[in-house]
């Protein structure tokens, strides 16, 4: 269950609270928390990016195609990092809903998961009207 704005801004002070008073203590939970990890290879994939811009560039200048080539992997599997390392964040932030909330959240009519749950009700019931006779679609 996500905190509401208040409780958030609570958190946070009696957070800073607890690191002013013992800094030992705060560097210990900082390095456990999942921000400052994500935040950190966000911040090294952008290094990354940018190392690999400038390799590019310099290939260009200098007429080097493994230069080129070099910088342009290095851009490219950066930028992979840091989408699998943003995915990985999003999905310890916001645990996908199971099927049992899912029901719960959507109502009994809307069990299935997805558009294509909802879909594939849809065409079936097109199909057992047809099947009847009735040929109102």
């Amino acid at each position: 269950m996500p905190l509401s704005e208040h409780e958030q801004r609570q958190l946070e002070q009696i957070e800073q609270a607890l690191y002013r008073e013992d800094p030992k203590f705060g560097r210990v939970v900082r390095s456990s928390d999942p921000r400052v990890h994500y935040k950190r290879k966000l911040v090294q994939a952008s290094v990354g990016v940018l190392a690999g811009a400038g390799a590019v560039a310099a290939g260009v200048v200098t007429h080097r195609l493994y230069l080129d080539a070099i910088g342009a992997a290095v851009v490219v599997l950066s930028l992979v990092w840091a989408i699998v390392s943003w995915r990985r964040h999003v999905a310890r932030v916001r645990p996908a809903r199971t099927k049992v909330t899912q029901a719960r959240v959507d109502g009994p009519a809307r069990s299935r998961q997805g558009w294509r749950g909802r879909l594939m009700e849809r065409m079936e019931e097109r199909w057992r009207r047809r099947q009847e006779g009735d040929r109102r679609m």
